[in-house]
């Protein structure tokens, strides 16, 4: 996959689209430092911005297209392409394959680490799109509960 070259901070963006106030980044930053978390989830927490403001955010920040998962129709074998626990713990949830490229959605693209794994997982190229955390979670819900009676 392509690696972004980030020149400009989230909260930079934020700033620069008037989403956020200069001392709203500053009352986020230090309420991150202090229980930690992504910049984007705490000025969410806050209240400072929406969490579709942050993922457009990230767009014009990592160049990923912004894909709203709301009416998006997933096809159940793709999503099963990475496990359950996987797509939950990096918020993240298949689209499409064509050969061995996997179109992923994702709330944090920059989780390079995460990209690492689900190309691992895959043995895929991962090409990422931004989603909201809220469109993930609720695609993931709709998605994975077809098949808890998969089991054996």
């Amino acid at each position: 996959m392509a690696r972004r070259v980030v020149t400009k901070k989230l909260g930079e963006v934020l700033l620069e689209r008037g989403v956020i106030t200069p001392q709203q980044l500053e009352e986020a930053l230090a309420y991150q430092r202090t229980h930690g978390g992504l910049l984007g989830q705490v000025l969410t927490q806050l209240g400072f911005a929406t969490e579709e403001e942050i993922a457009l955010a990230l767009t014009a920040q990592y160049g990923f297209p912004y894909l709203p998962l709301e009416n998006y129709e997933l096809d159940d074998g793709m999503v099963r392409l990475i496990p359950e626990r996987v797509a939950r713990q990096y918020c993240v949830i298949p689209i499409d394959r064509v050969g061995n490229s996997l179109t992923v959605s994702m709330a944090d693209p920059s989780n390079i680490q995460a990209i690492e794994d689900i190309e691992m997982l895959t043995s895929c190229v991962i090409q990422a799109f931004i989603s909201t955390p809220s469109d993930i979670l609720k695609a993931l819900e709709r998605s994975y509960k077809h098949h808890t009676n998969d089991k054996p």
